[in-house]
């Protein structure tokens, strides 16, 4: 009775778990269906792939300037994620090496930014950056991701510092090595599955947000690639295009398939080190 029971309830498990992928990955087989027909195809998506043209990703390529805004948003998420790794796990090693009550008061304050949006204060944000005379081109968003990622990568970071041995930079000390030469020689080196966290979740986060780029540029040269997007949307003059937006969905998504299936085992290794660590 007790294998009649074990097998019963796994069939339910792996039908539940089927049904599950089948209504996850539904919309994105409707959005990849619709990306291939033209443009003007106004059919009921739910009849799957019954038209196969290139013709709305042509559209989208060229109205877009793919190339400008795939430059954009490459230069805004690598300098972004540099800045952030380099800041934060700079910000983490004093406050996990310095055993003060100051020091872990720190720690809190930056944590507790994980608990406001940035959406709540964008207003003022903006204002501040009006005063100081901040221009509005590709690097002004750079400021807000790099600010906005602080909690969480410095949260990442300490959870690793933490199991980093203090015998290893003692014993580098005696030989003469200096603050910075061990941190870079010894420390950083040792928190490669911290880094890797930081880089997939941020670099993730920063390369599908519009929400920064679309307050904090103006000029059309300067737009991210889901900022160039979303002007498929249309409006009440000009109505979206969908099997063209359906498009640009898919090209904006490719950079980040291809790095993905290029770096799988890093993605996976580091994605399951953070959950542990963090």
């Amino acid at each position: 009775m007790g294998k009649k029971k074990t097998k019963v309830s796994r069939v339910i498990i792996y039908i539940f778990l089927t049904l599950f992928s089948v209504i996850m990955l539904s919309p994105l087989v409707i959005v990849l269906s619709s990306s291939f027909r033209t443009p003007g195809n106004m059919t009921s998506p739910l009849k799957l792939f019954r038209e196969f043209s290139l013709e709305s990703y042509v559209t989208a390529f060229t109205k877009m300037g793919y190339l400008s805004e795939f430059v954009n948003s490459f230069i805004t998420t690598a300098g972004s994620v540099c800045i952030i790794v380099l800041l934060t796990s700079m910000a983490a090693y004093p406050l996990v090496r310095i055993k003060k009550k100051s020091s872990r008061g720190l720690y809190y304050f930056f944590i507790a930014g994980m608990v406001i949006p940035a959406q709540m204060i964008i207003v003022p944000i903006a204002q501040v950056f009006g005063r100081l005379h901040i221009p509005n081109t590709r690097f002004t968003p750079m400021i807000m991701f790099v600010t906005c990622s602080l909690p969480f990568a410095i949260f990442l970071y300490t959870g690793f510092l933490k199991s980093v041995p203090v015998e290893l930079e003692e014993a580098a000390f005696l030989e003469g090595a200096g603050l910075w030469r061990r941190f870079f020689t010894i420390v950083f080196p040792m928190l490669k599955p911290a880094t890797v966290s930081v880089i997939i979740t941020q670099g993730m986060w920063i390369w599908n947000d519009y929400f920064f780029p679309m307050v904090f540029t103006t000029k059309r040269t300067q737009y991210s690639l889901p900022v160039g997007m979303i002007q498929f949307l249309g409006d009440r003059e000009n109505p979206a295009q969908w099997n063209v937006l359906f498009a640009a969905c898919i090209l904006c998504a490719i950079p980040l398939i291809i790095l993905f299936l290029c770096l799988q085992k890093h993605f996976v290794n580091g994605i399951a080190a953070g959950a542990v660590k963090g």
